[in-house]
């Protein structure tokens, strides 16, 4: 064999390999931590160009479809805390953003749904200033020390396990069943900036729950791998014996069965800035850009 042969030989096998370090965007765990690496890209900048959307791209905010163009992905955020859960079984990400700028801060939490290499829904749900028991600073100090790592294989519990914890707490709010809730010890829950922990090892999230609310139009996204799942829901059906039918996140670690940590996050604009309890409250405003 020559060497013109051997050199082109080498040089078709170099451009058919792979590029070193690329991550194929696919439903893999790697596939779906590097769509959210872009989300991250993308949300810091306020530029969407990097993402690889499909074509048809559904885009949603607090439950109202919307043009991304319009959306609150095209502004750009310092962040200073993030968090990912990747569920590979329905091929979706979430992610919780903290935004401390004293000037616009902001909590975000994201879902992403991938299809066949390209992100094929965002939906995000925004707190602000205003909103239901908001408090960035709070939202950032706990939810930057708590621990929501991986899980030992042989300790991890069953996704079936994750979605009937988390079913168990929202129907709570509805059947007020909660010994049916699997609380643990100690569980700290963090709601808009809220906080019920103490440092005690009897903290509990079981710290009261309104009654006669329906936790309605659930979905949900499951890491099992970190003992983790968010339930993207409304508060509520919206009416005014039933909650106020507010864009709300309930997001829980579980650990051996248990609920550890409790996020909440509701887009419900309270009157003048003050609380008005959770089962009612003003509409949620236009994106505030």
């Amino acid at each position: 064999m020559n060497r013109g042969v051997i050199q082109w030989i080498v040089l078709s096998c170099a451009l058919a390999a792979p590029a070193v370090g690329f991550a194929e965007i696919d439903c893999t765990r790697a596939g779906l931590q590097a769509a959210t690496d872009l989300y991250i890209e993308a949300q810091t900048k306020g530029d969407v160009s990097g993402l690889p959307l499909a074509k048809g791209l559904g885009y949603v905010e607090n439950t109202k479809p919307m043009r991304i163009d319009d959306g609150l992905i095209k502004k750009a955020m310092k962040i200073d805390h993030q968090r990912s859960l990747l569920d590979t079984a329905t091929c979706q990400t979430f992610t919780e953003v903290i935004v401390a700028d004293p000037d616009n801060p902001y909590v975000l939490g994201t879902r992403l749904r991938v299809n066949h290499g390209l992100i094929a829904e965002i939906e995000m749900l925004w707190t602000t200033k205003g909103y239901w028991g908001f408090n960035v600073d709070n939202y950032l100090k706990y939810s930057s020390i708590e621990e929501w790592g991986a899980i030992p294989p042989d300790k991890r519990d069953t996704r079936d396990t994750l979605v009937h914890a988390a079913n168990a707490y929202l129907d709570a709010f509805l059947e007020g069943k909660k010994d049916l809730v699997p609380w643990g010890y100690p569980c700290q829950r963090t709601e808009g900036g809220m906080y019920t922990g103490k440092g005690s090892p009897k903290d509990s999230c079981d710290v009261g729950v309104p009654s006669g609310v329906n936790i309605a139009n659930r979905h949900f996204v499951v890491d099992e791998e970190i003992g983790a799942i968010v339930a993207f829901c409304t508060f509520g059906a919206g009416n005014a014996n039933g909650g106020s039918g507010a864009p709300d996140t309930h997001l829980f670690r579980v650990e051996n069965g248990k609920l550890r940590y409790v996020h909440t996050l509701t887009h419900l604009l309270q009157a003048n800035g003050q609380g008005r309890g959770r089962g009612r409250g003003a509409a949620p405003p236009a994106n505030p850009q």
